[in-house]
């Protein structure tokens, strides 16, 4: 049986099939999108909810325990963590990878929905949920700046113009602004002034509030006209509100502007960002888990002169950040290396063959597999990225060496004066079971790839799909075209008829042939030695395999470097903003820093008022001609002079399999019921890591340390003044908390109306002694008759995995030294220190999946 033979008896229709084949795959590449990697995200859901003013442990024990509860039963989840700080919740729930995120996002909002019942009564906003990573780099930053407009105006214009319109993108997780300027009236009462008029602070804050309302009024429909109901029941600036009447007072009325001053300002004054060091807005675009970045890079940039048209003159609009230049750049690499093999291909095909005619056959053959395949990558919903264009670069030997085959042992009987139609029957009936043999054998070799699990199971499994079509096309292109164009191509040719070059080429290649022939005789005499070689050398392969130091994948040069700044625990806003830019200034100085965004507040990115974040932004390869760790390395001992805080830094990857954010690039995790004993655990097992040779910039996200001022309430004082602890609370909400007391209706946002205390009564604990509380009488009562203060200290955070308490650790690697040494290291460490029954640990992230990769190994 002759699987070619219908094939070479009809050239033309062989030859449209090949055309259509051609084609397919031509379309199918103007179609497929472009990533650095193939799309193995696992569906990841962030929920974040905002409660101006509570402290770590009441966000913890009101907003993220009934989240936690109810998120716990939602089928498909495999990890969930929370890190709770002062007014925000950060709940991240990561499913399997087989879950769609969409159907996970219905989980997520029904649960939402069952514990809304126990939030909160006065929390402002309920818990919104974004389709992201946290732990996934924005995939494009913007900063926006104005030379004359203040920043809560260009906030404004930011998050009404730019950020709604790409968050209604394909692929957009979400806009997230920086800097904290939206706008907002805040209203900075005078306490001493209200106790003067016998009010309290809640007198103040429900006038505000009852002050303005925007609701439903009705109509009047008559026999004639109907009439819409308004009325002017709502303030929209804060020359209303200086007039809203609090109180009469000897007949005449006191006003809001007689016991405080009110002023535009921004909604949260504890924020700020900064481009390089000018203070600006920031917009930092994340993808959806799965979504193709460079598509969604490429959705933004096309609607970006529509929006920045319907901007003022007066702001500037940068892009910081765009991680799509680096992908973009390698894919070009990989594809030019793919050109150029099947260029190489050819031209070594040339140099055996010594005929033209012969030479053609192949190198029509080898594209027209790899473009075939585009047709089928394009069916498995794959992509162009680095693994499946190395897989197309593999694949071209394989592929040369089915026609290869074909041909020779077509021109052999050629050569032995068989016409070209007859050795093409001949020769095809003879070869075409040995590369359907080949084929199936190539293919087998790569099935265990199939098996594998976990994120490195996702990413090979295109490789070996991507690889085994290509080598499956190849097959029926040396099965069907291959023969047929021998049968019209090939012709005998005499050795007169050879060219000098060709002449040349054969006397070389039959002194490589002589002297390969005595080498194999030499073998052959040998054979108890060549085996006992062969034997050692797969011994030695086995022990090479054991000691060899593992690793998972390799550090990319993205060009991005994120940095996490750590101040002590007790710094304040200011001064962790002076330091900030010191940081800043440090980095621009640097040659191969091209630009940075950089900002702070308690935000949902950043969880504690400590912290920062600082992305650099490097110049292209070419220019720095140094990669991202060098920088690092570089940058570290100038950075560790500036005096009160740390940066932390680490190269952006575009393969992200952390879901929560650490200090340093690995993390260690531990958990248990007694958060007492678990931090005490924790202490003692830093104290250890941060010894070890093998890791650098041990971290840990345990933050204890914080100041906190107790108010302890006489609870039998207060009762004979008639004052509750409610009160007591939202009077201390009232005064500290940035209460969010009105909000603004517009029909592009809304914005609040933001109650504090003057900020000479806001500085430190002693300023309790002007705060006054309303007693049953009607009296204002001094909050210092009926409370004492206990300074002490409180976590900044309070971080949950699973629901119990959880502490993150996390590393970088020592220079030469591999994650698995670092990992044996780590586990003898805890080995010789005696970890307690209680405390859980785990690997997290990027070692997680690097100890799954080793359970595949066998495969």
């Amino acid at each position: 049986m002759n699987p070619s033979r219908t094939f070479i008896l009809r050239p033309v229709a062989t030859s449209l099939l090949m055309a259509a084949i051609l084609l397919a795959g031509f379309v199918a590449y103007r179609q497929l999108p472009v990533s650095a990697l193939p799309q193995v995200d696992y569906p990841t859901i962030e929920v974040l909810t905002f409660y101006p003013g509570a402290s770590p442990d009441v966000m913890a024990s009101s907003v993220t325990a009934p989240l936690e509860r109810q998120f716990g039963q939602v089928p498909g989840l495999t990890q969930m963590t929370s890190t709770s700080s002062f007014g925000s919740s950060l709940i991240t729930l990561q499913f399997t990878l087989e879950l769609d995120i969409d159907v996970a996002e219905q989980e997520v909002q029904a649960a939402i929905n069952a514990a809304s019942t126990y939030l909160p009564r006065d929390l402002p906003n309920p818990p919104v949920y974004n389709k992201i990573n946290p732990a996934d780099a924005p995939v494009l930053t913007l900063a926006l700046t104005s030379d004359t407009l203040p920043l809560w105006k260009v906030q404004d214009l930011a998050d009404t113009r730019l950020a709604q319109k790409i968050a209604q993108l394909p692929g957009v997780g979400m806009v997230s602004i920086s800097g904290g300027q939206k706008p907002a009236v805040r209203i900075r009462a005078n306490p001493t002034a209200l106790a003067a008029y016998a009010l309290s602070l809640e007198d103040l804050r429900q006038a505000v509030a009852q002050a303005s309302v925007n609701q439903a009024k009705g109509n009047f429909d008559g026999p004639r006209h109907a009439y819409t109901i308004g009325a002017n029941d709502q303030l929209l600036s804060s020359d209303d509100y200086r007039r809203v009447v609090v109180a009469y007072r000897n007949g005449s009325p006191l006003r809001v502007v007689d016991v405080a001053d009110v002023v535009d300002d921004v909604e949260n004054a504890q924020q700020a960002a900064w481009m390089n060091t000018v203070p600006a807005v920031i917009l930092n675009v994340q993808r959806q888990p799965g979504a193709n970045i460079i598509g969604v890079v490429d959705r933004i940039h096309r609607l970006m002169p529509q929006l920045t048209s319907s901007l003022p003159a007066a702001v500037q609009v940068s892009i910081l950040t765009d991680r799509t230049t680096t992908i973009r750049a390698s894919v070009r690499d990989v594809q030019f290396s793919l050109m150029l093999t099947v260029a190489l291909v050819v031209m070594v095909i040339f140099l055996f063959l010594r005929s033209f005619s012969a030479t053609v056959i192949p190198s029509v053959a080898v594209p027209l597999s790899l473009v075939g395949t585009f047709g089928a990558m394009y069916l498995l919903g794959y992509s162009l990225d680095n693994l499946s264009l190395m897989a197309l670069t593999i694949s071209t030997g394989f592929v040369v060496d089915d026609a290869i085959v074909m041909i020779e042992n077509i021109a052999r009987y050629i050569e032995q004066g068989e016409s070209p139609l007859a050795a093409a029957l001949k020769g095809s009936e003879q070869i075409g079971f040995t590369i359907v043999s080949l084929t199936v054998s190539l293919i087998a070799v790569l099935i265990p790839l199939l098996f594998m699990g976990d994120v490195v199971g996702r990413l090979f499994r295109e490789f070996a799909v991507t690889l085994s079509v290509t080598i499956l096309v190849s097959a029926v292109v040396s099965l069907t075209l291959t023969p047929m164009m021998c049968a019209r191509l090939l012709r005998h040719r005499s050795p007169r008829e050879e060219s000098r070059f060709a002449r040349a080429s054969e006397r070389f290649l039959d002194r490589v042939i002589e002297r390969y022939g005595r080498s194999l005789r030499v073998v052959l005499r040998h054979q108890t030695a060549t085996l006992v070689v062969a034997v050692a050398t797969l011994l030695a392969t086995l022990a090479l395999f054991v000691v060899v130091p593992k690793g998972f994948f390799p550090v990319q040069d993205t060009g991005v470097i994120l940095g996490i700044s750590e101040a002590p625990q007790t710094v304040s806003f200011s001064a962790m903003a002076e330091r900030q830019q010191a940081l800043a200034r440090v980095i621009l100085t640097d040659p191969a820093v091209e630009s940075l965004s950089s900002f702070i507040g308690v935000d949902g990115t950043n969880t504690t008022p400590n912290s920062g974040r600082i992305q650099i932004n490097l110049k292209p390869l070419e220019v720095r001609r140094v990669s991202a760790p060098d920088v690092i390395r570089r940058l570290q001992p100038k950075l560790a002079d500036v005096a009160g805080i740390t940066l932390f830094m680490q190269p952006v990857q575009d393969l992200t399999v952390e879901n929560r954010v650490s200090r340093t690039q690995y993390q260690y995790a531990l958990e248990s019921p007694n958060a007492d004993e678990l931090h005490a655990w924790t202490a003692r097992l830093l104290e250890r890591l941060q010894t070890l040779p093998e890791l650098r910039d041990v971290a840990s996200d345990a933050q204890q340390g914080g100041l906190q001022t107790t108010i302890v309430i006489d609870r039998d004082t207060a009762s004979r003044f008639g004052v509750t602890p409610q009160t007591i609370d939202d009077t201390l909400y009232d005064a500290f908390g940035q209460r969010q007391v009105s909000t603004m209706y517009t029909q592009l946002n809304q914005y609040h109306v933001v109650m504090e205390v003057a900020p000479q009564y806001g500085d430190d604990p002693t300023d309790l002694r002007d705060i006054y509380v309303r007693g049953a009488s009607g009296a204002a009562v001094p909050l210092a008759a009926l409370t004492h203060v206990v300074p002490g200290s409180t976590a900044l955070a309070v971080n949950h995995q699973g629901q119990f308490p959880a502490v993150t650790l996390s590393f970088n690697l020592a220079p030469g030294v591999s994650l698995g040494s670092a990992v044996d290291a780590i586990e003898a460490a805890v080995r010789e220190l005696g970890q307690p029954g209680s405390v859980q640990a785990s690997f997290q992230g990027t070692a997680q999946a690097f100890q799954a990769s080793l359970a595949n190994e066998p495969l």
